[in-house]
């Protein structure tokens, strides 16, 4: 529908941030060693516009973009949902306020891609309009849904509209596990039609989904069917105990090693990226596997290349989350407010707000992240150390590499 904001250029991707974000694809797989690279970066019609902007490899997808959650209306009740989803709020954002927000988000220059979350997103009345909009302004967008409400017809309308990836939420390739998640008799069935629809239609598939004691025997296989269907991108949150989401579904530490060693063990033969979400000591793994914990005159060997690519955790440095009601918190899982949209603009709240500034200095950071050699490229999970201390600069509890990365050769 026609806007009233004003309206910047799409979205370009400059060569020198191609080659980047080929370089950043090229250097993971050399770590690993993912032998699918090559098939992966032949698809960048598909991945370059759902990374726009990309500036590194982060917990949350590639940084630096925001996420809006449009409602917090659902049609499932999935148990482990931090937003504890299920009626819309009074107090959302409605669509002239929508407008003027997704007017502020085109106006921060690295803002340009956007990931519409929910709830579900597409339970939104308004949702065509919103997207519509969103692409006047130039913000390449992705949907992250449920997918039990995308039909092969609202997957065709989705891509008209000019809508690049959609990130499905699957909790395991198999009925009995994902419906006793999402507690929906039926759901599994629509959201695989959802994305059969998805890869049909030539969008971007991205598979996202909830590593806890419930599903954690199905990864393996999930990761094998994502691969085989022609999924781009696997995110594998390691649930952070909120919302519904409770201590008692969180794997323990051995749990936790066994997940880091088995994602980097399928990614050799996986034909999507996998990248584990609130887990950022991934990256100093794969880094220090390699490298044999390896030092070179007292500094890690490859650590510099390392912070030039992985980010870590991105909460507030490269992920901008909004609430739906405008409340702006620099990651799902930090439920600390920094302002709200109704009150101040973006721009402020973005650049300003002591939240986001203090999570943009890991000098801060307390405990072992702080003295951590890897802080720069993990920086620990934030959602977990608030959801444990109540301080989001505190220690990750869940760092099992510590000992090893602050050794003295």
């Amino acid at each position: 529908m026609p806007g009233t904001g004003k309206k910047v250029k799409p979205f370009y991707n400059p060569p020198s941030l191609v080659f980047k974000q080929a370089f950043m694809a090229t250097y993971f797989a050399y770590l690993l060693p993912w032998k699918h690279l090559p098939a992966w970066l032949m698809q960048g019609k598909k991945t370059l516009p759902s990374a726009a902007g990309a500036t590194g490899m982060g917990c949350i997808g590639y940084p630096i973009h925001p996420v809006w959650e449009v409602t917090n209306a659902c049609n499932l009740r999935c148990e482990q949902c931090h937003a504890e989803s299920g009626k819309a709020w009074e107090q959302e954002l409605d669509l002239q306020e929508s407008k003027r927000l997704l007017d502020q988000m085109a106006e921060i220059e690295e803002f340009r891609m956007l990931a519409l979350s929910g709830g579900e997103p597409l339970k939104r009345p308004d949702i065509i309009d919103i997207i519509s909009y969103a692409r006047e302004l130039g913000l390449e967008i992705s949907i992250a849904t449920n997918g039990t409400l995308v039909t092969r017809e609202m997957a065709r309308e989705l891509k008209k509209l000019g809508v690049v990836n959609l990130a499905i939420g699957l909790n395991a390739y198999d009925e009995k596990i994902h419906e006793s998640i999402t507690r929906v008799p039926g759901s599994f069935e629509r959201t695989l039609e959802a994305i059969y629809a998805t890869v049909a239609e030539g969008m971007n598939l991205q598979i996202n989904t909830t590593i806890m004691k419930d599903n954690v025997e199905a990864i393996p296989g999930l990761i094998d069917f994502a691969s085989r269907v022609g999924a781009q991108i696997m995110l594998l949150y390691h649930i952070i105990p909120q919302g519904r989401g409770s201590e008692e579904m969180e794997l323990n530490a051995r749990g936790i090693k066994e997940s880091l060693q088995q994602i980097s063990k399928k990614q050799e033969d996986c034909k999507a990226i996998i990248e584990p979400v609130c887990l950022p000591q991934y990256w100093p793994y794969l880094l220090s596997r390699r490298q044999n914990g390896g030092r070179n005159n007292g500094r890690i060997k490859g650590l510099a290349t390392a912070e030039s690519v992985f980010k870590g955790c991105v909460a507030g440095s490269g992920l901008c989350y909004v609430k739906p009601d405008g409340q702006v918190w620099s990651c799902p899982f930090v439920p600390v407010s920094a302002g709200n949209v109704r009150e101040k603009p973006l721009r402020e709240i973005w650049e300003q707000a002591e939240l986001f500034c203090n999570l943009r200095d890991r000098d801060k950071l307390k405990g072992k992240c702080g003295s951590c050699l890897y802080k720069n490229i993990c920086g620990g999970c934030r959602g977990r150390a608030y959801s444990y201390s109540g301080d989001y600069l505190d220690e990750d509890p869940a760092c099992l590499l510590y000992r090893e990365q602050t050794e003295k050769h």
